[in-house]
């Protein structure tokens, strides 16, 4: 059940329950209370649920720490204060539980010096980096809020001697929760909780975000199903200053040349006129380039005082960085995403963001790293370099003003992260396999567990398949089917799960060979999402995939062929569905204004107006629109435009779907669409994505619209059960499934199996999985993982639906040059075989082109 908390208390209320010591403080540090406290103070001092979401610099961790402190504070001055933790805090960075740490030892001291005492109140970090002393000290001396992590939670939930110190807590604390709930290790933690609320059944949880949607989700996902959660959304009054800025007026018919020098010398100006400024840049190698650019094109200004920030560079190098930027040692730091985070940088008066965020969550979080302090302004810019980018960046940033937060995707019934949690119950104690069911079931990830994929998970611990101990998987659990209890086996079942545990799998470079000759790597994420026949670019040659076994990938050259897939693509973030909603709706307003045949004036005027864009914005939006209307139509979200293009030059024809979705939606439709073709005609085609759509091609006749037929009738889960079967996304998944389950150990007797080892191991287990069931749980997960969490299909079933009842009009069109919607994913595969140069001139030749073939039916508007 869902509590919003209507009213906030006053601060005299919450100064009259406060220890005096604390109300002090408060009264000397702040004056008063902020929104979020004022909000949770006395609901967290009263141990009920709570979920607290505010936006960034809204004093939330302090809001949920003080009246805890205060507790602590009272029990110290009654000489009650206990040898056991009475609070955890649980981080997704370890660097967050460093800054953490920093935080409250410092309002400790000053309280501490109000009181004249001390208060005898200990502080411990416990993750991946605490050393075994540091884990002996405290277990000696145990600390009163134990910080750390979710992984490290469920270690010490699954050591007896840690487990008796979490008994009995009263508070657990979830920061950045929404960085958790999307992905694994929020199901996972999800488990331990439960694991931690059934030895501290009096325990409040406490949730932390920034602002998400939807909220309802989140607080159930917080407490459990079943549970009463309160819910504080403060809706803080903070001043926001975002804009979306074009370096050129014109984006279309410039040189490259020209765009760079643009945009260095527009990030020039604003880095110089502030202080400190955080760039964004969505890409490692992008973080790298901008750095290098700006050393090389302005060698005055950026030499000492410039840093990059990724997750490919050495934690040493990170902490570096960011102690620098806290210091004020740094003007500029650039990051992929490494940043978004709520890591303590200090003081940041500009964020810049190359390119879209995709979301509108991700570009509140980002711009919420400026203006940090409770009433500074948020000042953030979007620098965009290409139309398309621009309508997005424009249409994103209304979203963010409007508050219009996309919704967060929470996985669900994850048998793999099942099978670690319940192997680390076995591990700890002896359970009745009814009780650990109905643990399970008071998770929001496993409310609808089905008990058949449970038993089948305790007989697969068990290990009751001869299949899996044919491939040396053996039981990790006792299991007496007619008591129903189950206990750890064997005197290395508890080391097995401690050097085995967590979510997050071992990744490491592709070798790629052609025969027996090694001519690079690739990225795994990369590989994830090519298939056989697929062409790219290594090393300024290009290849064509012809499969993979473990970690290589076996190749032929082709030279002179076509990229189908952009060395790119693995690391670009996808646009969030229902930002993609939004374009289309704005695609469709302003389709209303063609069709009625409104003048350029009052369309400019209404572009202006709905997206808050400045006049050279408004008139790229307008000419942009305005020139796919006349030349093919304009799609929208009740249209969707299918262009089939020619391309003499390279003999092969295109079907373009302008299906503006976001690319994890478009995944699963295009799949889907390949697979029925390649059943129909016996033969595969080239596929390739963007959020915008994605086109199919070959150098025959495709029989599209009878696919797309076949699609509306058929269900879609059933096709791309299918459609994956024997990809390469299937194939990887399926070994990170099977490492989280423990059916893959990446330790075992002091030795770490490689990741290559790991892959092989994977294929085999593949195949005797598939012996005993189709449908078995881990090979089950894998694929519920491809579809549901990698991809879209829940929304892709939406748009099928409305495919399939008429609400999506679909609208045949024939082109010899691509319309200007289909130009840049049609050319995305050029990308990698012409220099950026040639890559803009002919992205500008083919634009004229288009304008040449409008100017024979209609005059464009001077």
């Amino acid at each position: 059940m869902i509590s919003i908390i209507k009213k906030p208390n006053t601060n005299e209320e919450i100064f009259s329950k406060l220890n005096p010591i604390t109300s002090k403080w408060f009264k000397q540090k702040f004056g008063s209370f902020t929104d979020a406290q004022r909000y949770a103070i006395l609901n967290i001092e009263k141990r009920e649920n709570i979920f607290i979401t505010s936006p960034t610099g809204s004093g939330k961790t302090l809001s949920a720490f003080s009246a805890i402190l205060d507790h602590l504070i009272t029990l110290s001055g009654k000489n009650k204060l206990e040898n056991k933790v009475y609070a955890i805090y649980i981080s997704p960075l370890k660097a967050l539980t460093r800054d953490i740490e920093i935080n409250l030892t410092g309002p400790l001291q000053e309280m501490e010096k109000i009181a004249g005492k001390e208060f005898g109140i200990n502080l411990g970090v416990r993750t991946g980096d605490t050393t075994q002393y540091e884990r002996q000290k405290m277990l000696k001396k145990p600390p009163h809020i134990l910080i750390t992590t979710p992984e490290s939670l469920a270690l010490m939930l699954s050591s007896m001697k840690f487990k008796e110190l979490l008994r009995g807590a009263g508070w657990a604390i979830l920061d950045e929760i929404h960085a958790l709930a999307e992905n694994k290790r929020g199901v996972h933690l999800s488990l331990s909780l439960e694991r931690l609320q059934d030895i501290s059944p009096k325990m409040a949880r406490i949730g932390l975000s920034a602002t998400v949607e939807p909220i309802e989700d989140l607080a159930h996902y917080l407490v459990g199903h079943g549970r009463i959660c309160k819910v504080a959304q403060v809706k803080f009054a903070k001043k926001f200053d975002l804009q979306v800025i074009s370096p050129l007026p014109d984006l279309i018919d410039a040189t490259y040349g020209q765009m760079q020098r643009a945009q260095y010398k527009k990030l020039h100006e604003l880095i110089d006129t502030h202080k400190t400024t955080l760039i964004f840049t969505n890409t490692r190698a992008g973080t790298e380039r901008v750095v290098h650019d700006l050393k090389e094109m302005y060698p005055s200004k950026y030499i000492e005082n410039i840093g990059a920030h990724h997750g490919s560079l050495s934690k040493r190098h990170r902490v570096n960085i960011e102690t620098k930027l806290k210091e004020g040692k740094l003007k500029t730091v650039v990051c992929s995403t490494s940043l978004e985070l709520g890591i303590d940088i200090g003081y940041i008066d500009l964020v810049i963001c190359l390119g879209s965020p995709k979301s509108v969550a991700r570009l509140l979080q980002r711009s919420g790293r400026s203006g940090h302090a409770l009433h500074e302004t948020v000042k953030a810019r979007i620098v965009v370099l290409d139309r398309d980018d621009l309508v997005e960046c424009s249409v994103l940033l209304k979203n963010s003003l409007a508050r219009k937060i996309d919704t967060l995707h929470i996985p669900t019934n994850c048998l793999d992260v099942l099978a670690q949690q319940i192997y680390g119950l076995a591990v700890a104690d002896r359970w009745n396999i009814k009780d650990i069911y109905a643990l399970i079931k008071k998770s929001y990830c496993y409310q609808n567990l089905a008990y058949g994929d449970f038993l089948e998970i305790i007989n697969y611990l068990a290990g009751n398949y001869g299949e899996l101990e044919e491939r040396y998987v053996f039981g990790k659990i006792w299991y007496d089917e007619e008591t129903g209890e189950i206990s750890k086996r064997g005197s290395q079942g508890r080391l097995i799960y401690m050097t085995n545990i967590g979510t997050i799998p071992d990744q490491t470079g592709v070798l790629v060979k052609t025969g027996d000759v090694a001519v690079g790597t690739l990225d795994e994420n990369f590989l994830e999402r090519i298939k056989k026949g697929d062409i790219f670019i290594l090393g300024g040659s290009t290849y064509q995939f012809q499969f993979s076994r473990g970690m290589v990938a076996q190749v032929k050259a082709v030279p002179g062929k076509q990229p189908t897939v952009p060395s790119w693509y693995s690391e670009m973030l996808p646009l969030s569905y229902d930002l993609a909603c939004s374009i289309q709706l704005f695609r469709r307003n302003i389709e209303d204004h063609f069709v009625n045949k409104k003048s350029k004036n009052e369309t400019l005027d209404y572009i202006h107006e709905y997206l808050s864009v400045d006049e050279n914005a408004c008139k790229a939006i307008y000419n942009y629109f305005r020139e796919q209307y006349l030349y093919v139509g304009l799609p929208h979200n009740q249209k969707m435009l299918v262009e089939f293009y020619q391309d003499d030059t390279i003999n092969k024809k295109y079907v373009v779907f302008h299906s503006l979705y976001g690319r994890r939606v478009n995944d699963v439709l295009s799949r889907a669409i390949g697979y029925i073709i390649a059943k129909l005609q016996k033969r595969d085609v080239e596929i390739g994505i963007g959020d915008n759509g994605f086109y199919v091609a070959s150098e025959k006749n495709i029989q599209v619209l009878r696919a797309l037929e076949i699609l509306k009738k058929e269900e879609l889960g059933k096709i791309m059960k299918v459609a994956i079967e024997k990809t390469e996304v299937l194939k990887r998944r399926f070994r990170h499934c099977a490492g989280r389950a423990l059916m893959i150990l990446r330790q075992y007797k002091g030795q770490k199996k490689t990741v290559g080892k790991q892959q092989v191991s994977s294929m085999i287990l593949m195949k005797a999985v598939k012996r005993i069931s189709d449908d078995f749980c881990i090979l089950k997960e894998a694929r519920r993982e491809v579809l549901e969490d990698l991809m879209d299909i829940e929304n892709a079933t939406k748009i099928v639906k409305k495919l399939k009842n008429g609400s999506i009009e679909v609208k045949q069109v024939h082109t010899t040059v691509p319309s200007p919607f289909a130009l840049k994913l049609v050319t995305q595969g050029y990308t990698d075989i012409l220099q950026m140069e040639d890559k803009v001139a002919f992205i500008r030749r083919m634009h004229k082109n288009v304008l040449a073939k409008i100017g024979k039916k209609h005059r464009l508007e001077e």
